[in-house]
């Protein structure tokens, strides 16, 4: 009996020991997991927190080939990740998220240009520019969590919110910097629009890159760009007298000029020389026609540059798209399309 007790015993310890030798080196190994072998234990990441009106708005949004399903928020949020440097202050953010917003309901409003494929898509020539978080937070390097946070907040605080005029949202264009004056929308395109008037833009040019910029075209080039959009442009005798009669406002965009013999607006020649505004002078030097640029874009709604000073200045998101949208109401509003039968 006093054997088998001993034998017992025996097993019991010798059981304790060979667990102690199996675990002791994974308790050891444990905290050091990841410099040992290289990673770390997965994170989940949570989803976007979006506001109550916009979660309830579900776009289809064409991305490249691919046609995806998401709430109006989480559109927004990749809006604003590429429309505007998420350094930008608060307020400046939550005002390109309400232009944005409103620009995606007056597309769906009207109609779209994509027909029955999707509501709007991610192509900045066509739509609005769009980029997705994990793109935009390997842009953002050490910043990322701060400016995620940033653009977060700037769509859910504003949650919504719609630009209206008489009631319906309206085309919420925006551009880039232009030359202490916005511009309306008659003088750079078609139709004349009472929100899209000209508007006094505080423009920090020392802060803005390439605010002044330089185009050098020969003659010969020049020529051949202009005659592609105009191939009744007489643009024969000396290259001084190919441009005249220049038109502008009172902060230097071209309305109007005669290059060639053709009147044309200045957005024209902005297009067809490749400028990045319609704010510019010239001279010849030689065979050389040289263009001082101002600002960069259109020039018509919202000034994100001139955005952004206001919001340093003291102004709120509603100060800001107030200012740069004549005549407007801002509060909720979902297009018929989108309401829940």
């Amino acid at each position: 009996m006093k054997q088998t007790r001993t034998v017992r015993q025996s097993i019991v310890v010798s059981a304790v020991l060979l667990s102690v030798l199996f675990f002791l080196p994974l308790a050891v190994i444990e905290p050091f997991r990841a410099e040992l072998f290289g990673r770390e234990t997965p994170v989940e990441e949570s989803e976007p927190e979006v506001g109550k009106l916009d979660g309830e708005v579900m776009l289809q949004v064409l991305n490249g080939d691919t046609v995806e399903e998401m709430n109006l928020g989480t559109y927004l949020m990749g809006v604003v990740r590429a429309e505007m440097p998420a350094s930008f202050e608060e307020e400046a953010l939550k005002a390109q998220a309400v232009a944005a917003r409103t620009y995606t309901l007056y597309k769906i409003e009207t109609g779209g240009n994509h027909g029955d494929t999707a509501d709007i898509c991610t192509d900045s020539t066509c739509c609005q520019a769009w980029i997705s978080e994990q793109s935009a937070r390997e842009n953002w390097g050490d910043q990322a969590d701060t400016y995620a946070e940033k653009i977060e907040t700037a769509v859910r605080d504003t949650d919504g919110q719609v630009i209206l005029y008489d009631g319906a949202p309206i085309l919420a264009v925006f551009h880039s910097s232009s030359a202490g004056l916005t511009r309306a929308s008659g003088q750079v395109w078609l139709n004349d629009l009472p929100y899209l008037q000209a508007v006094d833009s505080p423009e920090p040019e020392d802060a803005i890159p390439n605010y002044y910029s330089r185009a050098e075209f020969s003659a010969e080039e020049f020529k051949s760009r202009v005659m592609q959009a105009y191939p009744e442009a007489d643009l024969t005798g000396e290259i001084s007298t190919w441009i005249q009669n220049p038109v502008t406002d009172e902060a230097g965009s071209v309305e109007t000029v005669t290059i060639g013999g053709i009147t044309m607006k200045g957005s024209q020649v902005r297009t067809i020389l490749g400028l990045r505004s319609a704010c510019f002078e010239w001279e010849t030097e030689g065979d050389t026609l040289i263009f001082y640029v101002t600002g960069y874009g259109h020039g018509v709604g919202l000034s994100q540059y001139g955005a952004n000073e206001m919001a340093k200045e003291g102004a709120d998101w509603l100060e800001i798209v107030t200012h740069y949208y004549t005549g407007v109401t801002v509060g909720p509003y979902t297009p018929a399309a989108l309401q829940a039968p």
